[in-house]
């Protein structure tokens, strides 16, 4: 039986030297942020479906070993080149209210007011882009993000490239190692949670690993661990079309679900 995490929270030391990190998608939120990010585009004109149906190309491509991850996010990204990223970000938030709010999972919203009480030094610790991971962590109070950025211009606009080195796997470890270099965080006494298998490099770091809702490698690894596994749900969700594209990685479910919402759109358009 997995044991009560609020309690063991309540039972932890106080102050910022623990660290409580968090991923976004999966973890956070049921589901993916770029979903309505990518939905959005196309409602407005923004994006055409084969601007989608290419992040979905280069996803598989990525699930099958031929495109590493570093380029499928990079080659998303291309996709918004020349944006504002200011406009970008009002975006965001804009979508987070209308369509993720209500999709951040009850007991993380507890556990991340749990290691709040206790002082921890909270940070959102994802592989997505700052437009996804930034309005979460603003909403419940996370001050501090690493995460993946745009590149810009002089004009604050988006060149079409990431920062490197980029925030993912063994990367997303080291860039939490300097954090708590930089920032007076032990890792022995912190925790960590996350639902994705390239999260182990991190998970492994942590005094306090706790995989949410792990997909199959992880699930194997915490088990072999013996790392209590977090299993939490949206009251009224739903298995479906997520759990059905489950074999893709985020940015090709997020690809598709925009594709979906585009041609149902385009199908009431034509009534």
């Amino acid at each position: 039986m997995t044991p009560d995490p609020l309690h063991q929270i309540a039972a932890s030391p106080r102050g910022p030297a623990v660290g409580a990190f968090f991923d976004c998608d999966g973890t956070l939120i049921a589901g993916f942020t770029a979903v309505a990010h990518a939905s959005d585009r196309i409602k407005r004109g923004q994006a055409q479906i084969g601007e989608v149906l290419g992040v979905v190309e280069a996803s598989l491509r990525y699930k099958l070993g031929r495109m590493q991850f570093e380029r499928l996010l990079s080659r998303a990204a291309g996709f918004l080149s020349g944006e504002s990223l200011e406009e970008l970000d009002e975006i965001g938030e804009r979508l987070f209210a209308e369509q993720l709010a209500a999709k951040v999972y009850p007991l993380m919203r507890q556990i991340v007011d749990a290691h709040r009480e206790r002082g921890h030094t909270l940070v959102m610790s994802s592989s997505a882009l700052t437009i996804h991971a930034a309005p979460v962590a603003r909403a419940l109070d996370i001050p501090h993000v690493v995460c993946n950025t745009f590149e810009l211009d002089g004009r604050d606009r988006l060149t079409g490239r990431i920062n490197t080195p980029i925030v993912w796997g063994r990367q997303k470890a080291l860039a939490v190692q300097r954090f708590c270099d930089e920032h007076g965080v032990q890792l022995q006494q912190s925790y960590f949670y996350a639902d994705g298998d390239e999260e182990a490099a991190l998970m492994e770091l942590v005094g306090h690993p706790r995989p949410v809702n792990p997909r199959p490698g992880l699930a194997a690894l915490a088990d072999n661990r013996s790392w209590p596994v977090l299993r939490v749900t949206v009251p009224g969700q739903r298995r479906g079309t997520a759990d059905a594209l489950a074999h893709l990685p985020g940015l090709g479910r997020a690809a598709l679900g925009s594709a979906f919402s585009a041609m149902a759109l385009r199908g009431r358009d034509r009534r």
